[in-house]
């Protein structure tokens, strides 16, 4: 399986800008034999801005805008939006099917710090679809920070988790090391797909990454704009992968 992600920059607003990006950059991961391409948290608008709820889209309006790119590229799409709800805004990510249908929209559980807390409404369960024969999630962000969600998804079966993020300095080892770490440690594939470069007094620091589910590191950006594309095998050894679930060995300390 072809897994694709866009490392970018903030779009500062312009959702045409955001929408020509994920275009162009979801056609070339569709020739290039990807399954799906992922790309950074409310990459749509940007990240740290005041006008979240005037750019934000309901569901239908966001898949009504990525159908027709995912259906021309060939590959499905995975995007982080601000989106418009009943009870508020909701950080979320998107999937859409190359054919175009919503394969899940995900809500963002683990919101970060006060500033969010106060600008969105946290969701509260996990998004699980099938794509090209793989159990998949999506987390955003935080979300992919907790062990607990990480592992609760392995027990479902999940081989893959796509990850939009906006991740900012000085926290550059969650890329380096937190995530993968939870890849090996769960025995799952993750897509990392960070924003770059600055966004008013943030810093992003890019290292999107794709982690195999034997823990091997198979593709990595540095603090620029890149496309990074790698492939899932089928089947992994079961020698090369965790069985912490499986070995784990509780200690009773009331013994």
């Amino acid at each position: 399986m072809g897994v694709a992600l866009w490392q970018g920059q903030t779009v500062a607003g312009d959702r045409d800008a955001a929408l020509g990006q994920i275009a162009r950059a979801s056609r070339a991961a569709g020739q290039a034999g990807a399954a799906v391409i992922v790309f950074p948290e409310l990459f749509l608008t940007g990240y740290e801005r005041d006008d979240l709820n005037e750019l934000a889209l309901s569901v239908e309006d966001m898949a009504d805008r990525l159908a027709p790119l995912a259906r021309e590229a060939g590959c499905a799409i995975c995007v982080g939006y601000p989106e418009r709800a009943a009870d508020g805004l909701r950080n979320s990510a998107i999937c859409v099917s190359s054919t175009g249908e919503v394969l899940g929209n995900h809500r963002k559980i683990q919101l970060y710090g006060p500033a969010e807390a106060e600008r969105f409404v946290p969701g509260s369960r996990y998004t699980l679809f099938d794509l090209a024969g793989k159990r998949t999630a999506i987390l955003i962000c935080y979300d992919v920070e907790f062990a607990p969600h990480v592992a609760a998804l392995r027990d479902k079966g999940v081989e893959l988790i796509l990850a939009p993020t906006a991740a900012m300095r000085p926290f550059e080892h969650v890329g380096d090391h937190v995530v993968p770490a939870m890849a090996a440690n769960h025995g799952l594939a993750i897509a990392y797909a960070n924003l770059c470069g600055s966004e008013a007094d943030l810093e992003y620091f890019g290292l999107s990454v794709i982690m195999g589910p034997d823990g091997k590191t198979l593709a990595r950006a540095g603090s620029d704009p890149a496309m990074l594309l790698a492939t899932l095998k089928r089947q992994y050894d079961p020698a090369l992968v965790s069985t912490q679930a499986q070995d784990f060995r509780h200690v009773d300390e009331t013994a």
